[in-house]
């Protein structure tokens, strides 16, 4: 019940986010690679780099040889191994879906959760971000806004694991991939503009008249 008022609470105040920035699925998954320990502004350059170069797409980033791709997205930082992450990705689609997103798309939620983390280099919060942003799978993608908010609101333990924070979500949120998608980015917008990790601005924040403590 909590979540939900948090949900109509935020959205009220911060309206509809038009999440995730991406022109295609493929742009959608890639820049869920490169956001890695990195900001969007930085992923944004990358993104364009490759758009510049005619390789955004499967068949053009496969043709790239990995030193080449490195140099494309560097922008976005760790670029050396983000280029690995991203011909290991590329594989699996081509070795498993014949290079078809769409198909790798059409398994089921939990099946191709599964498979995605089996990649080298994509983690939950990856694989979450692919699933709900590239292929509209309802996954609720969990953060590091998200841990700290529901934390300071006192939802979640310390030490609640990735899982047991998304259980909390599927539980309390209708399954609707949507909904997951406004929900997620609004938190996030809440947690650029108020819930920072030092010095929480909790003035003028829409959770602000629920329960919380800035000491978390």
């Amino acid at each position: 019940m909590a979540l939900r008022k948090f949900y109509r609470a935020l959205f009220k105040q911060f309206g509809p986010q038009h999440w995730w920035p991406g022109e295609t699925p493929f742009e959608i998954v890639i820049g869920a690679i490169l956001t890695q320990n990195t900001a969007w502004t930085n992923v944004e350059k990358a993104i364009h780099n490759l758009k510049r170069a005619g390789a955004l797409s499967v068949e053009g980033m496969e043709a790239l040889p990995e030193k080449r791709l490195a140099a494309l997205i560097r922008p976005s930082g760790y670029y050396n191994q983000k280029a690995k992450k991203l011909k290991a990705f590329l594989r699996r689609l081509r070795e498993h879906h014949g290079g078809s997103l769409d198909r790798m798309f059409r398994l089921p939620t939990e099946q191709l959760r599964q498979e995605l983390l089996e990649i080298h280099g994509i983690g939950e919060e990856t694989a979450d971000s692919i699933l709900l942003y590239g292929g509209a799978h309802p996954i609720f993608v969990v953060d590091a806004y998200t841990r700290r908010i529901l934390l300071r609101h006192g939802l979640v333990a310390p030490g609640a694991s990735y899982h047991d924070i998304q259980q909390i979500f599927h539980a309390s949120v209708v399954s609707n991939a949507p909904v997951y998608n406004e929900f997620h980015a609004l938190l996030v917008e809440a947690g650029k503009r108020h819930c920072w990790k030092a010095r929480p601005q909790c003035a003028g924040c829409p959770l602000e008249r629920f329960p919380h403590s800035v000491e978390a």
